[in-house]
């Protein structure tokens, strides 16, 4: 009989996340399995440091449940097994490792071969990318949203909302790998590990998490009637096809900068205020 340690979070997929979390009841019947509640002050060191040799632990949520692990255990060099069990509404980390919903993903080959982002001088690692402009604006709303009511948050409606009436777009500075360049009337410039995030949303579509680089996406000099147009081909792909207004970088290193705050999402958790952000590997 195996030892399976299981932090869930019951936040996840709108507060379905223990529901998902005792699924695994069924997929590993026949072994001992311990269910821990990250969001009651849970210190994940400690428990890792608690298992033996062949326990196994499992993470079950969202994309931000798993860039929470991720975070807290840097630098650790964890010898236990450690499994990821998609619990969460977007499952785009599943989307990039081609995995269906419902299977248990190894994830120790990814430990150490993250892409660190700089934001506000504090430095955080991420699985997926990290959305600055309508994106960050749109996980803004959701959680406020999400404070007030426990109904499903449609952010596909949010962005729409905030491309028609309620977000403004930026001037931003882009530099990758020492060359700048300047843009105007910026919607999005998210930066990208995996291929998705948002949902299903696909920036860069070239991006390969194993060549050890990231791409940056920049959407950009186009009204809102143009941008809201293009903006549903972002979930195919197909909105590289407009050159004019898209524009994608490759490479190491990278700092976006807007002339004014907007909030910015790292793998779906927001951060509120930001003005500029680096992303290095």
């Amino acid at each position: 009989m195996q030892h399976y340690t299981i932090l869930y979070n019951p936040l996840s997929d709108n507060g379905q996340g223990e529901a998902h979390a005792k699924v695994l009841t069924g997929l590993l019947e026949g072994n001992d399995l311990r269910f821990v509640d990250l969001t009651k002050n849970t210190d994940i060191k400690t428990i890792i440091n608690s298992l033996q040799a062949d326990d196994k632990l499992v993470i079950s949520g969202g994309d931000g449940t798993l860039n929470r692990f991720l975070n807290d255990t840097d630098g650790m060099e964890i010898q236990n097994e450690v499994y990821f069990f998609s619990a969460g509404t977007g499952n785009d980390f599943l989307s990039s490792v081609g995995v269906e919903k419902g299977n248990l993903v190894p994830i120790n080959q990814f430990f150490g071969k993250l892409p660190t982002v700089t934001v506000n001088g504090r430095d955080y690692k991420f699985i997926n990318g990290v959305g600055y402009g309508i994106d960050g604006y749109c996980c803004e709303v959701g959680d406020e949203m999400r404070e007030k009511s426990d109904k499903p948050i449609n952010y596909t409606s949010i962005a729409i909302k905030g491309l028609l009436f309620h977000f403004k777009p930026v001037n931003a500075t882009v530099t990758v790998d020492g060359k700048t360049e300047k843009f105007s009337n910026v919607w999005l410039a998210p930066t990208m590990f995996g291929r998705f995030y948002g949902g299903g949303m696909i920036p860069t579509p070239e991006q390969n998490r194993e060549d050890g680089t990231v791409s940056t996406m920049v959407y950009h000099n186009c009204g809102k009637l143009k941008a809201l147009t293009v903006f549903p081909n972002i979930f195919k792909g197909e909105h590289v096809k407009e050159e004019k207004i898209v524009k994608i970088f490759k490479g190491h290193s990278v700092t976006v900068e807007f002339n004014r705050p907007t909030a910015l999402q790292i793998d779906g958790e927001t951060i509120k205020n930001v003005t500029s952000y680096s992303v290095n590997i």
